[in-house]
């Protein structure tokens, strides 16, 4: 089976406007070149991302808040600033419309029958979007932007999102939580620690897993497979979207977690699994976190290996 990987030049060229800023350009290419050196990059056929539009955008966005990320877009050569950690180049709004609109297309592919997985490689990344606010290095929400779009266009009634980076999801959780049961969203994440949400979280349609830090594989896959797994079979998901964080792997000091490439290839085999039994093994994942640039090459090879070699 051959991953639909999609991408964008334009995603290379989004600056946060800080120096030596964690989300950098560079993150794309250790991926890319860790693809091509393991030779996965041979089961996956390449496709450059379309710009989402603001009807994809105002799905899960206020109006407004488009609106004013459309009207901060900086001028050439200039910079400006969104949030504490989240800033514009005169190429950042067309890189965030292209790593929102990789995600409609990752939709679309495996609700087709060219793909059942699509893997997004676009920047900046999205889970710390919420409906009205720039956060955590995230403009719009992408994988919120892909549930969405599956929801209306294709009439889903089940869709789950996993979230494994090593922060919380908070944006995605407040895009969906209580208001839309159609979603589960699943996320394990590092606590206390950014954003300082999600540990206390009681909504129906919610799973959080927070964890401490040092948390290393065996506790990591005990919690998910007590708490996730039982939750998804019985959800029965019709299509599976991954908030792909590798910033929980042990040598990323973004964060505290002590997971490893195998602790990707284990969930990746089990979502799939899932999609297999229940949504004709429909799965899409979009990149999140991940700033140690040799982990994130290898973890993001791995997850795309598995998603290429699962049947």
């Amino acid at each position: 089976m051959t991953v639909a990987l999609i991408s964008h030049q334009k995603c290379t060229l989004h600056d946060n406007g800080t120096p030596h800023h964690p989300e950098a350009p560079d993150r794309l290419g250790a991926i890319n070149n860790q693809l091509l050196m393991s030779g996965v990059d041979w089961v996956c056929r390449h496709y450059d991302a379309t710009l989402a539009t603001r009807q994809h955008l105002e799905r899960v966005h206020d109006t407004d808040y488009v609106e004013r990320v459309f009207h901060t877009a900086p001028a050439p050569g200039e910079k400006t600033i969104l949030d504490g950690d989240t800033g514009m180049n005169e190429h950042t709004l067309d890189a965030a419309l292209y790593s929102a609109g990789a995600a409609v297309m990752a939709v679309d592919l495996v609700m087709g029958d060219a793909h059942k997985h699509a893997a997004c490689l676009g920047r900046p990344p999205g889970h710390h979007a919420g409906r009205a606010c720039a956060a955590g290095f995230c403009i719009f929400n992408n994988v919120a932007v892909a549930a969405a779009h599956a929801l209306e266009t294709y009439g889903l009634e089940r869709v789950a999102i996993i979230d494994f980076d090593v922060h919380h999801g908070d944006g995605t959780e407040e895009i969906f939580a209580e208001t839309e049961p159609r979603v589960l969203f699943c996320s394990s994440f590092q606590h206390p620690f950014y954003p300082y949400k999600g540990a206390d979280s009681d909504y129906p349609n919610v799973i959080n897993l927070p964890m401490k830090a040092g948390t290393r594989s065996a506790e990591w896959r005990g919690n998910v497979t007590e708490n996730w797994l039982p939750r998804l079979e019985a959800f029965k998901p019709q299509l599976i979207i991954i908030s792909a964080g590798f910033d929980s792997h042990l040598e990323d000091d973004m964060g505290g977690f002590n997971l490893v490439e195998a602790d990707y290839v284990w969930i990746t085999h089990e979502l799939c699994r899932i999609a297999r039994d229940y949504g004709e093994s429909r799965v899409v994942s979009c990149l999140e976190g991940g700033y140690d640039l040799s982990s994130l090459g290898r973890s993001a090879a791995a997850h795309i290996k598995e998603l290429a070699e699962f049947h």
